[in-house]
């Protein structure tokens, strides 16, 4: 019988003698085969010809933690880099440069002249005002803005976020048109504002709302996409962990969102203190008054005391300045938060 089945032959992969060979020697049968593959394309792979350019290897070498970089020839980034300083040159520094040359053509004493006198200290005052009410109360609605849409689900939710960019695609000019047709003499509450004996248009209420109407996307529009990055899990947290709304805003909320509040905060002031077309519809032009700088600057150029406008815009100008320093230092915060975001959400396992 021992000598039958010796003689019967035996199934494919088995090798030979008496019993069939175990799992664990199947395994290494075809781990190594799998090693002996795997080796095999390799090395036809370092066979293979290789494109020209790339260097030998299994991989294109590239940069430590970059892709494969597109240079343009050197006379190239010379011709576009020589455009890009001519372009600012003419169209940014020159104006820049002009704008305090004229400011300081005939001396100080006239400068300071002309920023000190009533008129001109009246429009700075005005400029301040408005834009210390319309920025607060642009900083509470797009806090609130930015936490509505990123925070909850509800119905007209796509509807708010068109609202909010209607005063960038709106002109300024149609704006304060809108205000005076439903705050004017001849609006739709023109007539219960002089029964009350209330001014809005042509006046500072006019200019204060003109201002707000112009500004309010700039601090829900740096809020949200940040929010939006950072979901609802550290909110959630705190909630679980007994936290109050105020609580859960101030110490958790808050603290995410600064450097770009303060951003935000930044863009809606500048763009306050120089707004000119929707403030220029509802001031009525009054000297002393409705002037803003914007409006003064006007005025005292078209009355060609061009030391006095210069003066004045310098002023705008040196605050731009002192903007985009600030604009660029904030920035650069605001780009490693929203990196720091990006890293930890990447890092939450799926």
């Amino acid at each position: 019988m021992q000598a039958e089945s010796r003689a019967t032959p035996k199934p494919a992969g088995i090798p030979s003698g008496d019993h069939p060979a175990s799992p664990e020697s199947r395994g290494l049968v075809n781990s190594a085969d799998a090693t002996s593959q795997g080796e095999s394309m390799q090395a036809e792979r370092r066979a293979a010809p290789k494109p020209a350019g790339i260097p030998s290897g299994d991989r294109p070498a590239y940069p430590a933690g970059e892709g494969q970089s597109i240079t343009e020839p050197l006379w190239v980034q010379r011709v576009l880099i020589g455009v890009a300083l001519t372009f600012m040159t003419v169209f940014l520094f020159v104006p820049l440069a002009t704008v305090f040359f004229e400011a300081f053509k005939k001396g100080v004493d006239v400068y300071l002249a002309a920023i000190t006198e009533p008129d001109a200290l009246s429009a700075i005052r005005l400029t301040l005002i408005a834009a210390a009410i319309s920025v607060p109360m642009n900083l509470v609605f797009g806090v609130a803005a930015a936490w509505a849409i990123t925070k909850f689900d509800f119905h007209g939710k796509n509807l708010l976020l068109t609202l909010i960019d209607l005063p960038f695609s709106v002109s300024p000019v149609i704006a304060g048109l809108i205000f005076v047709l439903v705050f004017g003499l001849q609006g739709w509450f023109g007539e219960w504002l002089r029964d009350h004996d209330l001014k809005v248009i042509f006046a500072v209420p006019g200019i204060v709302l003109a201002t707000v109407f112009v500004t309010f996307p700039f601090i829900a529009r740096e809020l949200i996409p940040l929010m939006q990055a950072q979901g609802i899990e550290q909110e959630e947290a705190a909630r679980v962990l007994g936290a109050s709304g105020w609580q859960m805003f101030w110490r958790v909320t808050l603290p995410n969102i600064k450097w770009a509040l303060l951003y935000g905060v930044i863009l809606c002031n500048a763009r306050a203190m120089g707004e000119f077309g929707a403030v220029s519809v509802v001031s009525g032009h009054i000297r002393g008054q409705t002037n803003t700088m914007p409006l003064h600057i006007e005025i005292v150029y078209n009355e060609y005391q061009f030391a006095a406008a210069f003066a004045v815009a310098s002023l705008l100008a040196a605050l731009a300045l002192v903007t985009l320093v600030l604009k660029y230092a904030i920035e650069r915060r605001v780009r490693k938060q929203k990196r720091a975001v990006s890293d930890r959400v990447d890092r939450v396992p799926s």
